[in-house]
């Protein structure tokens, strides 16, 4: 089986508290003299603490257009992307030139060359790695990416494969726009990185006894949602990404995920109660509530990832990594038993992994 064999995230050092960017973001998205209570209010209910951003908060005024925006993208990610990549690498005690495939994701901005190719030099890439540079899966990219090295390492059990998600959600913010879509995606969606490197089951790395490597990878499973493509995505405009975010996403959750998680489980021969840890996505407060009770999860299931959103915020694709990074390092399960990895995002579709700590 697949081998996690680290997983590192990376936060850009701009940090500040919610109430902070709420003032500075109700100076960019509403008109002047505009009554506020929406965005006040809708920032609070997102029930994140703090973000860290992609610039200087006083920097977002003077993003003029799509152009400008994405410059700023390109050059934080291939910074954010080395940084998590190479102490990804460095905890598994691997070097770039052991890479044989490196897949990069994002939604929050596009680069040609792509960013895994602009790292490639700064990493230590050999320069026959094989790139996937992967674009439009949004907030299930993480598991998806996750899923997608497994189905590689399968067919090349020998092999080291990286996945690395960068999304800096808050270029995407939509100047004098004082929609309720627009509002709530600048109360919820932070900036970061996440790397994970995995490897073959007959990589000498996978058996190392010396090194304590992180879950195997057993099974994974995707599921799109027929008739539900306009509930969450982007409308690209000359201002760049603007969200589309339906307000009945919860709903969707509770009508497919249960069926979905739990005919996966039962497939593998188990069931809800055995699974030892949920790692998954931070999707905002009412996703979350719906996942655990569509599932019902018993109490405390969710709380590394309420803990992530509160911390960092929803990174769309980093974020169900981070939640991973920390379940290694704060809540590491018994060694042998099962552990699912769930994240959402546009299509709409899910997409489940099936860990064995």
């Amino acid at each position: 089986m697949t081998r996690i064999a680290a997983v590192r995230g990376a936060l850009p050092p701009n940090r500040y508290p919610q109430s902070e960017i709420t003032d500075a973001f109700a100076r960019i998205c509403l008109p002047p003299g505009a009554d506020r209570r929406l965005l006040d209010r809708l920032h609070t209910s997102a029930r994140v603490g703090h973000r860290n951003l992609a610039l200087p908060l006083e920097q977002y005024a003077k993003l003029d257009g799509f152009g400008t925006a994405n410059a700023a993208f390109i050059e934080a990610a291939v910074d954010l992307g080395a940084e998590a990549v190479g102490g990804a690498l460095e905890a598994a005690g691997l070097t770039g030139a052991d890479v044989d495939m490196i897949m990069f994701t994002s939604v929050t901005g596009i680069a040609a060359p792509s960013v895994d190719a602009r790292l490639a030099t700064r990493l230590g890439l050999r320069p026959d790695v094989k790139r996937v540079p992967v674009f439009g899966l949004g907030c299930v990219a993480g598991a998806a990416g996750i899923a997608r090295l497994h189905d590689y390492l399968r067919g090349w059990p020998g092999h080291v494969a990286v996945l690395l998600s960068v999304e800096l959600c808050s270029l995407t913010l939509q100047r004098g726009d004082a929609s309720t879509v627009n509002l709530v995606a600048s109360g919820l969606f932070g900036d970061g990185a996440a790397a994970v490197v995995a490897c073959g089951p007959e990589h000498p790395s996978s058996t190392a006894a010396d090194r304590p490597y992180g879950p195997a990878v057993v099974a994974t499973r995707g599921h799109l949602y027929p008739g539900t493509e306009t509930v969450m995505g982007w409308e690209v405009r000359d201002t760049g990404f603007r969200v589309v975010l339906d307000a009945g996403v919860p709903e969707v959750v509770r009508a497919h995920l249960a069926d979905d998680v739990h005919g996966f489980l039962r497939d593998h021969g188990l069931t809800a109660r055995e699974v030892t840890a949920w790692v998954c996505h931070p999707g905002g407060p009412k996703v979350l509530q719906a996942v655990a009770e569509t599932l019902d999860l018993p109490e405390g299931a969710l709380d590394l990832t309420w803990r992530s959103l509160e911390d960092i915020g929803n990174l769309s694709s980093s974020s169900v990594l981070h939640v991973l990074r920390d379940t290694l390092a704060l809540r590491p399960p018994p060694p042998g038993t099962p552990g699912l990895l769930i994240a959402m995002g546009p299509g709409f579709c899910s997409e489940l992994v099936l860990l064995r700590w």
